[in-house]
């Protein structure tokens, strides 16, 4: 199960004024579940998003990316399909659902961003996307975050939702967002899928700049299996119907409130990820600090991070920590010494001096492996940089789940 994540209700997401989100089952993949979403926006409506590296990307990446340069209305979401590996029949799948979507809407089929999570190198099901739309489209309400948290969950557990207000220049600025992802998760950019709207007004600039900055301090600090998606694509949409004066410069108040509130959003959205990693049952947190670079910092902290043998023997609680000094010394520092790194677990001591700490007890160890969740502290002390990772541990469950997805 889950770890640690309290359960969602409707109540809890704020609607965002200018964002009304439609639900339906498709079938998609397996009938009787919420498996397409669409999301439309008023005009004006600013977009900006980060997509996956993976020279592999989707076909609706590849079009979302092209799209995102026209005036963007609308966003649509299935699940169950990830048609990526489709090669050029993926591309013109992509854009017919784009062109269905946008007749049944008024638009332009280049305003609309299509966006698909599910089994790689299967042809999309376009007839059951284009016979599902309308009811999607008939469904659009501004409080229906929770059914769409619902509806892009692939081998995801629980839905994933979180929702903020900060004041800015005297006006309430909402922001709810939604993500998707258990497995598969060793971002580049984002997650697996993430979207979240403001009625924040702000500028394009500024709202790509703040993009960055959410998910390079969230989504892009996170993993469960090391394993980049195809189909990563990160979305902020920003409507402006707050009617507080335009943010245009990132050197003011309120831009650094807008930042901080959305990123707050994004971090909690990307630690439910981890904290439902398929099948895990301990969330971890990496801290490396005192490095020369955040570069080199989050090389010790990845190598942790994703160490099969780290993440079974916490999942035994085993403090078998031997495992976490072999991943700092493969990370790739080749100037590192060894006898100057301390390793915390949460409070307790383990190594320093290049070895075992002197008062370290194997009781204490054992302590805090029996938690659901712990702290890994790595201190190089060579220098004041410094970044956190979250990850989770790897249960039989993963094996179980991976085996069986196409099933």
């Amino acid at each position: 199960m889950p770890v640690n994540i309290p359960p969602l209700s409707p109540e809890q997401l704020l609607p965002v004024s200018g964002v009304t989100l439609g639900i339906t089952q498709a079938s998609i993949k397996k009938p009787n579940r919420k498996d397409l979403l669409v999301l439309v926006l008023d005009e004006g409506t600013k977009v900006a998003g980060v997509f996956t590296q993976n020279r592999f990307c989707a076909a609706p990446v590849v079009v979302a990316k092209q799209h995102l340069a026209q005036s963007v209305r609308a966003l649509m979401v299935n699940t169950g399909n990830a048609n990526a590996g489709t090669g050029e029949a993926g591309i013109l799948h992509a854009q017919m659902t784009c062109a269905e979507l946008a007749k049944l809407l008024g638009l332009a089929p280049q305003q609309v961003l299509p966006f698909s999570t599910g089994v790689i190198m299967e042809p999309l099901p376009v007839d059951r996307i284009v016979q599902g739309l309308p009811a999607a489209v008939g469904n659009c309400k501004a409080d229906n975050w929770f059914d769409a948290a619902h509806a892009i969950m692939t081998t995801d557990i629980v839905p994933k939702a979180a929702s903020k207000q900060v004041q800015i220049k005297g006006k309430v600025v909402t922001i709810t967002g939604i993500s998707k992802g258990s497995g598969m998760i060793h971002p580049n950019m984002a997650t697996m899928l993430g979207f979240i709207a403001t009625d924040a007004a702000i500028s394009q600039a500024m709202l790509q700049k703040l993009v960055q900055h959410a998910s390079d301090r969230s989504f892009n600090r996170i993993t469960v299996d090391g394993d980049t998606s195809t189909n990563d694509a990160f979305i902020i949409m920003a409507t402006g119907k707050a009617k507080h004066e335009e943010i245009v410069n990132p050197h003011t108040e309120e831009f650094c409130q807008l930042q901080d509130a959305v990123t707050a959003v994004a971090a909690e959205l990307a630690q439910m990820i981890v904290r439902d990693g398929e099948g895990a049952t301990k969330f971890i947190t990496v801290q490396v600090e005192d490095g020369k670079s955040k570069d080199e910092c989050a090389k010790v902290a990845y190598a942790i991070a994703h160490s099969p043998l780290v993440k079974t023997a916490f999942f035994a609680s085993d403090p078998n920590l031997g495992r976490i000094l072999a991943a700092i010394g493969y990370a790739g520092i080749d100037d590192l010494d060894v006898n100057g790194i301390q390793l915390y677990l949460d409070d307790v001591l383990v190594a320093e001096k290049g070895g075992r700490a002197k008062n370290y007890r194997e009781e204490d160890g054992q302590r805090v492996m029996n938690q659901a969740e712990i702290t890994i502290r790595v201190a190089l002390n060579r220098g004041t940089a410094s970044t956190t990772v979250w990850t989770c541990d790897f249960s039989y469950d993963y094996v179980k789940i991976n085996a069986s997805y196409r099933s």
